[in-house]
């Protein structure tokens, strides 16, 4: 599994013109999802996702996770993650999960999400989505369980 992740001051998410999701500060998640993971690839890097001390303290340090600062998140698949640009002009797809095994370990990341007691935002699996969101910093990084 792979997750860009950046810091956000705002976000929101438009399919066919009206928003699904919005949030404040927190974290919008782009998660991709690879034929060969497992539920044990979505509690890895939903505990990195929620526990990266990546928001500033009184001091101004990167020294809070998403939990301490009680920050949303915008969840949003996106299997062109696993997009491999190595040949060629058009990009090859193959690594990333079809949407019957993507779609689960998707819904579960967002439940296990909010089992952290955070307000979650969702696009729609599959859908073309209009994503909008303010970086806070910025401050962007990639989260993956398997290297």
């Amino acid at each position: 599994m792979r997750v860009v992740l950046q810091r956000v001051s705002c976000a929101s998410v438009k399919i066919d013109g009206t928003v699904t999701g919005a949030i404040g500060a927190g974290l919008v998640l782009f998660l991709g999802i690879a034929k060969d993971d497992t539920p044990e690839d979505v509690e890895y890097v939903v505990g990195k996702c929620v526990g990266l001390r990546i928001f500033g303290d009184e001091n101004g340090k990167m020294n809070r996770s998403l939990l301490d600062v009680a920050g949303e998140v915008l969840a949003i698949s996106q299997f062109t993650l696993f997009g491999d640009t190595r040949k060629g002009r058009r990009p090859s797809f193959e690594s990333a999960a079809p949407p019957e095994h993507a779609e689960p370990l998707y819904e579960l990341a967002v439940e296990r999400l909010r089992e952290h007691g955070i307000k979650v935002a969702t696009g729609q699996f599959g859908a073309f989505m209009e994503v909008s969101l303010v970086n806070d910093g910025p401050v962007t990084l990639t989260v993956e369980s398997r290297r």
